[in-house]
């Protein structure tokens, strides 16, 4: 699977992507993942991206003819029969969630335009991206660290990422509900011992006692996530 960033601040990205199971799996080849410069496509002699806002307003808008390079540039040789998303890392998008992240986990190559300033020209938002998508409903001051959760949440679900697919298809919100607590050695800390349970060997009452908790946890921190869940 190939992700393709647009950004004004690639070694950002690059620096975050580079690191821990999605760096390794980069190294490795499970995935391809290239930071794109949006201002080694602009046409200005100054390698400007912005302009003042039709209609006035404060700050600056990025302009679509360097984006729209850009990812000419990302799509020309591309496969043409190959499954591809385009998105926009927007507050004004769905919110993300681990739904979308196995929606896109299904095609073969996502490319993420990363905004910044007041934002960017509604005309290539209509031209070249899919979807809108949002990490929440809170103000950044780019779509860099947005475009990092999506790629690393969408990554770690395509094969050869993870070492085994149950690392995160039983994990907490991929099963519809919090984790349940976990422990390791040693088995006091501070006078507090680990769940009888977790060391009686039984596997039965193991995933009985790991299904309570997770259901108790999820009722008392995400009511939500227990309603979809008994729906489902």
């Amino acid at each position: 699977m190939r992700f393709d960033i647009m950004t004004l601040f690639p070694e950002f990205v690059d620096g975050i992507l580079n690191e821990s199971i999605i760096g390794r799996a980069r190294k490795s080849g499970a995935i391809e993942v290239q930071c794109h410069n949006i201002r080694d496509y602009s046409e200005d002699k100054h390698r400007r991206v912005d302009d003042t806002p039709y209609g006035g307003g404060k700050g600056m808008l990025m302009a679509a003819p360097p984006i729209y390079n850009c990812f000419r540039a990302i799509t020309e040789n591309r496969d043409e029969n190959e499954k591809r998303r385009v998105v926009f890392m927007s507050p004004a998008g769905q919110v993300f969630d681990q739904r979308k992240a196995e929606e896109l986990a299904t095609y073969d190559h996502v490319v993420i335009l990363c905004g910044h300033y007041e934002g960017v020209d509604q005309r290539i938002i209509d031209e070249i991206v899919d979807e809108e998508i949002s990490i929440g409903d809170f103000v950044l001051t780019g779509g860099e660290l947005p475009a990092c959760i999506v790629t690393d949440s969408v990554a770690r679900l395509v094969d050869g990422v993870l070492s085994d697919s149950e690392c995160h298809i039983k994990e907490s919100i991929s099963s519809g509900l919090l984790e349940y607590p976990q422990y390791t050695r040693p088995y006091e800390f501070h006078g507090v011992k680990v769940p009888d349970v977790l060391i009686s060997g039984n596997h039965a009452n193991i995933d009985k006692w790991r299904l309570e908790e997770s259901l108790k946890k999820t009722e008392e921190r995400r009511p939500d996530l227990l309603e979809k869940y008994k729906k489902e």
